[in-house]
């Protein structure tokens, strides 16, 4: 805005106008000109003077600027009428110059203030007037347009305090996240060749079909179906790829408008919204308590306000061992986190933390690091071992009280019936926990009400809710190390085993999950929720932030999720069976990012709570048209919607998916809490732009302490009879229905209209461990894939959509569920080299120079597509070539029987029960990767093993008979020859998963060989009989001739 005085008259000797420059003052406080190339003089120009008979309002008109060299008079008079500075009383006056009569045009000529030594302040060669060195002679400052003076000895001028330097700078609004668009010299160019090789692929495709072999119909019909499949899989794939992008994000911006002291926020306290962290673990003999204990741990030490901060663990198991193995976890954290916040530590697990290699004492500036980091490793140590030797004292505690309880049943019955009844007394064998009550979980000795599936619900909270204001550590809290100045509060630690009964279908992990966001709705009600697995630990303590900059900044309240990559530990260096699955986390992910967001990918998620709740986006569009051209805005309810409402509330549409959810359940503190989760999840309303925002200052109250009945509230929403005529599971929280909710979860959600955001962190946010074995990893790759049968048979196919989701994104959903079904149509073609070495035929006629031209122009843009993908994704390039063979290993086998074990849910209603993937920490010290060269036969090696003695097979015969042959076919000998490598290249891996540790090839692998080769070899034989050189069969001459 401009700065401007009244117009006053003023008057010269001569009576001539004075020469006035016109200016205003910026936002930013520079001053500029209105006329920089053409200024106005008023005693030169007839039309603007004073005998001009057109009276002008701009004569006599007063500009008021700091007294800066730029724009101070040379002739400085005071005037005590002149009003003060628009910033305060800082400086030398303002005055209003008067420029002498006759005065020429000016143009961009600078006055300068009166200088004793002013030749000194001129620049040498120029004669400019220096600047720099005159605001550094005169003890100045520049701010932006403007320069001020500090007197000496004070901070602040004038006695009233006035204004700081922070008035003179320009505060515009800061986002928290921004978008870096992929080079346009990569993506261009990347999304040209797309086009060309779809053009090849039509080309090529048109041709194969208007050239048939008719020497072999059957091989071409084979051939030419599964091309076309693979075309169409080829498209769903690559079309949701056209628009990667990378994000990132303002972790300063964010602590100056959360965490800085303000009008609204005099204290400085955190009015970042609060998080509730879940880990999820099932089974404490596959996922070792001391793995679930390290991911707790360095949940508790994370980067975020404590008092804002709340963690959960599902035991869906029930066992008394991850109960106290916890306990002992809280006890040792008291120890870990001030440390980890006294000297920054990072990783902020410690198994991680203290096996890393390097300098320990890099970047480390505290005097007692070294001692602090002796004792805390001593005392991890011994938590190991307790929570190592925990199986043993939980068993040996129970056998003890056991036999004590037997011996006093005894005696009772002795004392009552004699010696018989001593004989008749049985004593169930319970399970005991420390303070000698029995465990109401899982027992030891399964009995009635303590099994797994039948026990009651557990809820202990461990760590209480922390006081609002942070707490320092005392000489006489721990005498070793000196937490005087380091905040030794906890944040609210609770474990929860929901109860599970006969009869009742407990829905796996989406079952747990929705247990767990009913209990931490009534405990800590946290608007944002982060869900883990019990291996995924926090390995950057700053990722809550980073994630936390895209839900708070402007357009925040319509992002449902954030997902963090996976990433993983102990992975072989070659990383054999792709476990690092880069290409999906680091190519697709990032794709998906420019449509409408990311997968959910089960874990390292940041929930918003109030879309998970089943509720639509304040603000979404729907797209409508062949390829959803036709964007339109969605009517929506007011801002805070929450259910209870009549069935006007409903939104206007003739989609039940999209309704408003109204059964939560009879909880009505869970109810009440919807709305206050709606309202603390919104961004802050400190822009203009900023929809759906909150005032500054409102999550400041401090969170109120546990009760007893708000603690058995949330002991009642996790039975198993309170989701029974609710919509939890179909339409509200995890959804069931598939062993992989989680990507149902986020469809939903998506099609709701809300977007997510895939955030890469430049230190991994999370890492966790994945099976390195072949087994374990098909295993895995099997229970995926059959999820999205299960997706593809069900009402979550994208082919039922709502005109909300995006059509590359819907693609991007449909080949979720569709990319199974390619194994059946793969291992067709990876049969095929071999049939035609068999038969002595090819897929075409002849290789002539069209289906080679072909061939060689597919190949090639493939590869450029591939070699620009790792471009734009940060993938190695051997990262890339391991998916491709684990693409066609996993195809062949997991995938086929996803397929048939889908169908047959399906057709027969046979349910399907998965094991739980290992996540058992390797104690082999001397070898890491001992687990990569175990063999556990499983049925998935049947087709992948058959493929390659087939091929191998088919090699030798077709060379046989090519150089036995009367007219050698060396051309389709090749072509046969080229293929079969081309699929014993992609099935290398396998075969070395088969042989195990130094080659040692198990004995089974032999036997199944030899039973494919001889059962191949009878069928071929019976199929096509040898005949002699006159062409009648083997069994008249005896003979046989090979052609």
């Amino acid at each position: 805005m401009g700065s401007r005085s009244p117009p006053k008259k003023t008057a010269t000797s001569s009576g001539r106008p004075p020469t006035v420059k016109f200016a205003r003052r910026t936002s930013s406080g520079r001053v500029t000109s209105l006329s920089r190339d053409d200024e106005i003089e008023l005693g030169l120009s007839g039309e603007y003077g004073s005998n001009s008979d057109h009276h002008n309002d701009y004569v006599n008109y007063t500009v008021l600027m700091p007294p800066t060299p730029d724009n101070q008079p040379s002739d400085m008079k005071p005037d005590d009428h002149i009003p003060p500075p628009p910033y305060g009383k800082r400086g030398a006056p303002p005055a209003r110059g008067e420029m002498a009569q006759g005065a020429a045009k000016l143009g961009r000529t600078m006055s300068v203030m009166k200088n004793n030594n002013k030749s000194i302040l001129l620049r040498s060669q120029t004669q400019d007037f220096d600047h720099n060195r005159w605001l550094f002679e005169t003890k100045g400052t520049y701010g932006i347009g403007n320069a001020f003076w500090t007197p000496e000895g004070v901070d602040e001028y004038g006695e009233d305090g006035g204004v700081s330097m922070e008035d003179f700078m320009d505060k515009p609004w800061k986002p928290l996240t921004r978008k870096i668009s992929i080079p346009p010299g990569i993506l261009s160019p990347y999304r040209l060749l797309v086009v060309v090789r779809l053009v090849f692929l039509t080309l090529f495709l048109s041709w194969r079909i208007r050239n048939p072999n008719p020497d072999a119909m059957w091989l071409w019909w084979m051939s030419i179906i599964c091309e076309l499949w693979f075309a169409f899989s080829w498209i769903l794939d690559q079309l949701p790829k056209l628009n990667p992008i990378n994000r990132a994000t303002d972790l300063k911006a964010l602590k100056e408008k959360f965490e800085t002291p303000s009008p609204s926020n005099p204290h400085g306290r955190s009015d970042l919204p609060g998080v509730d962290f879940f880990i999820s673990t099932a089974d404490a003999e596959k996922e070792p308590p001391l793995v679930t204990a390290n991911t707790m741990l360095s949940i508790l030490a994370t980067d975020y306000p404590v008092e804002k901060l709340a963690c959960y663990i599902s035991d869906d198991g029930g066992s008394l061992l991850t109960f106290e193995a916890m306990a002992e976890a809280v006890a040792f954290a008291e120890q870990w986190v001030p440390f980890c916040r006294k000297h920054d530590i990072e990783p902020r697990n410690p198994d991680s933390y203290f096996t890393q290699k390097g300098d320990p004492t890099k970047n480390k500036k505290r005097q007692d690091f070294v001692k602090d980091r002796r004792w805390i490793k001593r005392e991890y140590d011994e938590f190991k071992v307790r929570i190592n030797g925990l199986p043993d004292t939980i068993r040996r505690r129970s056998d003890a009280i056991n036999k004590r309880e037997e011996i006093r049943e005894k005696k009772i019955a002795r004392e009552k019936g004699g010696n018989e009844a001593v004989e008749a007394v049985k004593v169930v064998k319970a399970t005991w926990m420390a303070d000698g009550t029995h465990w109401p979980g899982t027992w030891l000795a399964p009995s009635p009400d303590h099994a797994k599936g039948d026990h009651a619900g557990i809820l202990q909270v461990m760590s209480k809710v922390p006081d609002s204001d942070p707490q320092y550590g005392g000489p006489e809290e721990n005498k070793y190390m000196d937490f005087s100045d380091v905040d030794v509060r906890l944040p609210l630690f609770v474990y929860m085993s929901r109860e599970k009964r006969k009869g009742y279908d407990h829905n796996k992990k989406a079952g747990a999950m929705n247990a767990l966001v009913r209990a931490s709705a009534i405990l800590s009600n946290g608007p944002f929720i982060l869900n883990v697995d019990c291996d995924h630990y926090i390995y950057n303590s700053q990722a809550l932030r980073e994630g936390m900059c895209f839900m708070m900044d402007r357009g925040g309240d319509r992002i449902c999720y954030i997902q963090f990559p996976q990433r993983f530990e102990g992975i072989d260096p070659s990383d054999r069976y792709a476990n690092h699955n880069t290409v999906f986390f680091d190519g697709n992910m990032r794709a998906l990012d420019g449509l409408q967001g990311p997968f959910y990918v089960g874990t390292g998620c940041l929930f918003r709570r109030y879309a998970l709740y089943g509720f639509n986006p304040p603000r979404a569009n729907e797209y409508h048209g062949l390829y959803g051209q036709h964007k339109t805005r969605v009517p929506q309810l007011s801002a805070g919607q929450h259910p209870g409402g009549d069935e006007h509330d409903r939104l206007p549409e003739l989609r039940p998916d999209l309704d408003m959810p109204k059964k939560f359940g009879s909880s009505t503190m869970l109810a009440e809490s919807i709305p206050v989760a709606e309202f603390q999840g919104r961004p802050l309303a400190d822009h203009p732009a900023v929809m759906n925002g909150r005032p500054a200052g409102a999550l400041l109250v401090p969170r109120p302490p546990l009760d007893a009945p708000t603690v058995a509230e949330a002991v009642a929403v996790i039975s198993c009879w309170y989701e029974d005529k609710t919509e939890w599971g179909t339409r509200v929280g995890w959804i069931y229905g598939s062993v992989t909710e989680d990507v149902v979860t986020g469809y939903r959600m998506h099609n709701r209209g809300w977007r997510s955001v895939y955030c890469l962190t430049k230190r991994d946010a999370f890492r966790g461990t994945a099976p390195i074995n072949l087994t374990d990893r098909l295993h895995q790759v099997l229970r995926w894939a059959t999820g999205s049968v299960e997706i593809f048979f069900s009402k979550n196919n994208a082919f039922l959509a709502s005109p909300r989701l995006k059509f590359l994104q819907r693609m991007a959903y449909l080949n979720v569920g569709i990319y199974p079904f390619t194994s059946v149509f793969l291992i067709i073609y990876c049969f095929l080299p071999a049939l035609c070495l068999f038969s002595g035929h090819f897929i075409v006629q002849t290789l002539d120079v069209t289906f080679l031209t072909y061939l060689l122009l597919i190949s090639v843009t493939l590869t450029l597509l591939s070699l620009l993908e790792v471009k734009w994704s940060g993938i190695a390039l051997e990262e890339w070539w391991r998916n491709e063979q684990f693409w066609l290993i996993g195809g062949t086998s997991a995938h086929f029987a996803a397929v048939v074990q889908g169908l047959l849910k399906v057709l027969a209603g046979i349910e399907i029960s998965f094991t739980l993937t290992s996540k058992s920490a390797n104690e082999d010290e001397d070898d890491i990767y001992a687990d990569l060269y175990v063999v556990k036969w499983t049925s998935l090696f049947i087709p992948p093993l058959v493929i390659m003695v087939v091929n191998i097979i088919a090699i030798f015969i077709g060379f046989s008979k090519t150089v036995y042959s009367e007219i050698p076919q060396w051309s389709k000998l090749l072509g046969g020859v080229f293929f079969s490598f081309w699929v014993l290249a992609h099935m290398y891996p396998f075969a070395k998963g088969l042989m195990g540790r130094r080659g040692k090839v198990p004995t089974i692998v032999y036997v199944w060989s030899g039973l494919i080769a001889i059962t191949i070899s009878l069928l071929w034989i019976t199929i096509s009989p040898p005949t002699d050189s006159n062409g009648s069969g083997s069994q008249s001459s005896g003979t046989m001739q090979l052609r």
